[in-house]
C-alpha cells in the first residue's frame, strides 16, 4: 500500500535562523501547497514528494531587499529587470525606492508587481516624476515638481503596495531649493502615516551659484526634527557629503538621538558605500536596522536602453572597485567583513524589513502558514578581498552567495548574471 506524501517539498539539513521566531540551528523546512508547513529536526524523508539536500548551507527567510529601483524601462537605463535582482539572485521580496510617483503608480502596479515572479513593493516617490532617469536631471525635484495632495491619496489608496515615501536630502537640492522638498515630503509621510526614507549624502551637483550659504554638514542636524518614529535615514556609509561622517571625520551626535527616538537605518549599499566611513560609523554604535542593495543600470553592467545617457554621477563608482557585479547577499558579505556577526546581519534582510513594511505576519519569517518564502546561501570560508568605490579593501573570512530561492513554494536558482564571483585574497 503507497504512502502519500505529507508535503511538496522538503529542504533537508541546512542551519536554518529565523530571527522573527529565535530558531537558529539544524532543521528541515517543509513546504505544502506554497506554504511552509513545517520547521522541525528530522523529517521524515519520505513524507516528501521531493526532497532537497541543503546540508552545510543557511536556509533563511525569503531575503528582503529594501533600496531597489526597478521601474524598469520608465526609469530609462536606471531600472533593473525585477526578477534579476529579485528570485534570480536569491532575493524574494523588493522594494522600489522612489521609482513609481503618483501619476506612474498605476503602470509600475500593472508591469512590474504584478508581472513580477518577485515580491514587489514601492516607497512612493514624494515627486511627480518619480525616479526618472536615477534623478538625473534636478530641475525636475523643485518645490514646484511635489503634489502633497495627489501623493497622499495615490499611497492612501495603494496601501497593498505602497509602504512609504521616497525623498532625498542633499546639498544639490538645498542649494536650489533650500529645505522645503524635505518639508514637503515628511508632510505626505506623516498625512499618509507611511514611513520616509531618506537619502542623505550628495546626489546632485551644485548649480552654478555655488552651495547659497548650505552647508552639507548641516543637513542632518536640520532633517532629523522633522521625522519621526520609524522614518528611515539611508546611506549611513556614504562618501559623497551630507552623510553621517563630517567633513571632521567624526559621526554626527544627532544620529545616535534619532535612533533613541525610533528612527531606523538602511545601510543602502549601491554606489554610495564607503568601507573607511562605515568602520567609523559602526564603531560609534551605528548599528543599520536594514540592508538595501541599491543596484540600479548605473553602478552594474546591463544594457542601456538607446538614447539614455551616456554617464551618471554613479558611473564607474562601484561598491566593488574592479568588480562591477554585485548583490544583496555581496551586500551581507560586506558587513560581516567590516566586523559584524551572521546574526546581526540576517535580520537586516528579514524581520527587520518586514516590519518597516508593516508585513511581519506575511514575509520575513518562516513560520507555519506563510508563504513559502526561503532563501538558501551557501558559505565559503577563506579570505576573500572586498573593493569600495574610494578603492579601499577589506579581507572577508566568510564568503555568503546565494544557491537559489523558494518564492511561494516555486523554486528559482540563483542565475542572475549580475551576480558576483568570489575573488581570493
Amino acid at each position: 500500500m503507497s504512502v502519500t506524501a505529507s508535503f511538496d517539498l522538503l529542504l533537508r539539513g541546512g542551519r536554518v535562523i529565523c530571527p522573527a521566531s529565535g530558531v537558529d540551528g539544524l532543521k528541515d523546512v517543509a513546504v505544502r501547497n506554497g506554504k511552509i508547513a513545517a520547521v522541525a529536526a528530522d523529517i521524515l524523508p519520505t513524507s516528501a514528494k521531493e526532497v532537497v539536500d541543503v546540508s552545510g548551507k543557511l536556509v533563511l527567510p525569503g531575503l528582503i531587499d529594501t533600496h531597489a529601483h526597478v521601474y524598469q524601462y520608465v526609469s530609462g537605463r536606471f531600472g533593473m529587470n525585477p526578477d534579476m535582482v529579485g528570485v534570480q539572485s536569491g532575493v524574494t521580496t523588493l522594494v522600489d525606492q522612489g521609482g513609481p510617483s503618483c501619476m506612474t503608480l498605476p503602470g509600475f502596479r500593472h508591469f512590474i508587481a504584478e508581472a513580477s515572479a518577485s515580491r514587489v513593493y514601492a516607497f512612493l516617490s514624494a515627486y511627480l516624476v518619480g525616479g526618472l532617469e536615477g534623478h538625473f536631471y534636478p530641475q525636475l525635484y523643485s518645490p514646484d515638481g511635489v503634489d502633497i495632495d495627489a501623493t497622499v491619496k495615490a499611497a492612501t489608496a495603494n496601501l497593498d503596495l505602497v509602504r512609504g515615501i521616497k525623498a532625498h536630502a542633499e546639498i544639490g537640492g538645498f542649494a536650489r531649493w533650500g529645505i522645503r522638498v524635505i518639508e514637503m515630503a515628511a508632510g505626505i509621510g506623516k498625512r499618509a502615516d507611511l514611513p520616509v526614507y531618506v537619502h542623505f549624502g550628495q546626489l546632485w551637483g551644485l548649480p552654478e551659484s555655488g552651495a547659497n550659504g548650505e552647508d552639507a554638514d548641516t543637513i542632518l542636524t536640520r532633517v532629523i526634527p522633522l521625522l519621526r518614529e520609524g522614518d528611515i535615514l539611508a546611506h549611513p556609509f556614504t562618501r559623497h557629503p551630507g552623510g553621517f561622517v563630517n567633513r571632521e571625520g567624526e559621526v554626527h551626535p544627532v544620529i545616535q538621538a534619532a535612533l533613541d527616538r525610533g528612527l531606523k537605518v538602511d545601510v543602502g549599499h549601491g554606489s554610495h558605500f564607503s568601507y573607511r566611513l562605515a568602520k567609523k560609523a559602526i564603531a560609534a554604535g551605528i548599528i543599520p536596522t536594514t540592508l538595501g542593495a541599491d543596484i540600479h543600470g548605473y553602478n552594474t553592467h546591463v544594457p542601456a536602453p538607446a538614447g539614455t545617457p551616456d554617464q551618471h554621477e554613479d558611473d564607474e563608482n562601484h561598491p566593488f572597485a574592479g568588480q562591477a557585479k554585485f548583490s544583496l547577499v555581496q551586500a551581507m558579505s560586506s558587513m560581516m567583513a567590516l566586523g559584524l556577526s551572521l546574526e546581526q546581519v540576517v535580520p537586516m534582510v528579514t524581520s527587520n524589513p518586514a516590519k518597516m513594511l508593516g508585513r511581519s505576519g506575511e514575509i520575513g519569517a518562516l513560520r507555519v502558514g506563510m508563504d513559502a518564502d526561503v532563501s538558501v546561501l551557501s558559505e565559503q570560508n577563506g579570505r576573500f578581498v572586498l573593493k569600495d568605490n574610494e578603492k579601499n579593501e577589506v579581507i572577508a573570512g566568510r564568503l555568503l552567495q546565494p544557491a537559489f530561492c523558494l518564492r511561494a513554494g516555486t523554486r528559482f536558482d540563483a542565475v542572475a548574471p549580475i551576480l558576483p564571483q568570489a575573488v581570493a585574497a
